[in-house]
């Protein structure tokens, strides 16, 4: 299987961008027109697109603006808009929201005047009393006491700080703002106003990462005790400062390679279980399955709609996917003109539905078998009978007759399977 350096590694859809189409967009603004479908009593998230940062990190590959904190006024204005646009077409209407997750970019770099407006409208717009999960990301520079007051009192139930490791070294190389002091600061604060639920968001792989750091950085991870600990392998995709530096060698350490990362996960799930956790997708372990359910992922994982704001932000309404405008110039004045910043679409037919849910429930350990057959009338067992067998030798999958299940050398790797599922039509896409 081709490892290259370099490259889309985490699958987050299906079929790949790239497959969706500008022209397809007329057909899913069409849908919103419509009374909602059979699909409408799936659980319903919003998910809102924050792009702004101080500085971009050298692995950074999300739509972000660097600087331009001037502009945040006017987009959380756009973004209420376009939420409530979405919200009076026939399709969405009275729809009620299970979870919503506010991403970047850096939201925590608003300010509680701003938080306090944003959420007020929002929730004007579409109440939250059937909210089960509401997420906000956080940078450790960011966090202050009152501002996390704020988010509490708006409803955050969830809190993701993008901590990435405990080592001033690596952070530095990596081209974070915080370090280790203002990460543990954070927690502190976070610790004091608590929420529901506290991630921490690691990475493996990052530049000037050796062995000792990173286990040292996780046993520091494990001290502070949060509720979910989260570890993304490095990716280096072509829109990245990080790969404009290895094109140009002017690195002075290469990033690991995927053996390296996979072994280096595989070690730290193993501490994590022995702390007590217990691994709960392909880059997560929680303290208490039952209690951190992270409903985002999950729901969407096993079909549930999702309505994106924000520029170059994804939905996914009814088997159709979308994503908005991806330059904020061009998603600022369609809004400004009355109308939704469509960019690209695709519509799904049952059976790329169903490819759909088989290859991310994978990350999640297991795929229910009987589910899927019961939901799309396709047995998945026979559907994928090739890479099914292939992967059961390779000692990558286990295979039963109502479950498939990554195996831990399966999960480690299991962005890298999952293409080998994909429709033939779609393998020789670029993935965005």
């Amino acid at each position: 299987m081709k490892e290259p350096v370099s490259g889309n590694y985490f699958v987050s859809a299906y079929p790949p961008f790239s497959c969706w189409k500008q022209d397809a967009t007329a057909a899913f603004e069409q849908s919103l027109n419509a009374p909602r479908a059979g699909n409408g009593t799936a659980p319903f998230g919003l998910y809102a697109h924050i792009p702004f940062c101080v500085h971009r990190c050298q692995y950074c590959y999300y739509l972000a603006y660097e600087g331009q904190l001037e502009e945040m006024g006017g987009y959380l204005t756009a973004l209420n808009r376009e939420f409530s646009i979405y919200m009076s077409k026939p399709a969405l209407a009275g729809r009620p929201l299970s979870f919503v997750y506010f991403g970047g970019g850096t939201p925590s770099l608003l300010s509680i005047p701003q938080l306090e407006r944003f959420f007020g409208d929002l929730q004007t717009t579409a109440a939250w009393d059937t909210v089960e999960e509401a997420t906000f990301e956080c940078a450790p520079r960011s966090v202050t006491e009152a501002k996390l007051q704020a988010l509490r009192a708006a409803g955050i139930t969830r809190l993701s700080l993008g901590v990435q490791q405990l080592d001033d070294d690596v952070l530095q190389k990596n081209g974070r703002a915080h370090g280790v002091r203002d990460i543990l600061r954070a927690y502190e604060r976070i610790q004091r106003v608590g929420f529901d639920i506290v991630n921490l968001d690691l990475i493996v792989g990052l530049i000037g990462e050796t062995e000792e750091s990173f286990m040292n950085s996780l046993d520091r991870i494990v001290a502070l005790a949060p509720d979910s600990v989260t570890i993304y392998q490095l990716e280096i995709p072509y829109n990245t400062p990080l790969f404009r530096a290895i094109e140009e060698n002017s690195l002075q350490s290469p990033p690991p390679d995927w053996e390296t990362k996979r072994a280096r996960l595989d070690r730290a799930f193993a501490v994590l279980e022995q702390a007590g956790y217990s691994v709960a997708s392909a880059y997560c372990a929680v303290r208490d399955p039952k209690k951190c359910r992270f409903l985002y992922q999950d729901a969407q994982y096993h079909g549930a709609d999702l309505l994106g704001i924000g520029v170059s932000s994804f939905s996914y309404l009814e088997g159709m996917h979308q994503q908005n405008q991806t330059q904020l110039g061009a998603y600022m004045d369609r809004l400004s003109s009355g109308q939704l910043p469509l960019g690209r679409a695709y519509e799904l037919d049952p059976l790329e539905r169903l490819v759909r849910e088989f290859v991310l429930q994978l990350k999640l350990g297991q795929v229910d078998v009987n589910a899927l057959r019961s939901k799309y009338g396709v047995d998945p067992l026979e559907r994928f009978r090739a890479p099914l067998a292939e992967f059961r030798t390779a000692g990558w999958l286990e295979i039963e007759p109502h479950r498939v299940s990554p195996t831990r050398e399966g999960l480690l790797r299991v962005d890298r399977l999952i293409p080998e599922f994909y429709l033939a039509a779609h393998k020789v896409e670029r993935y965005s």
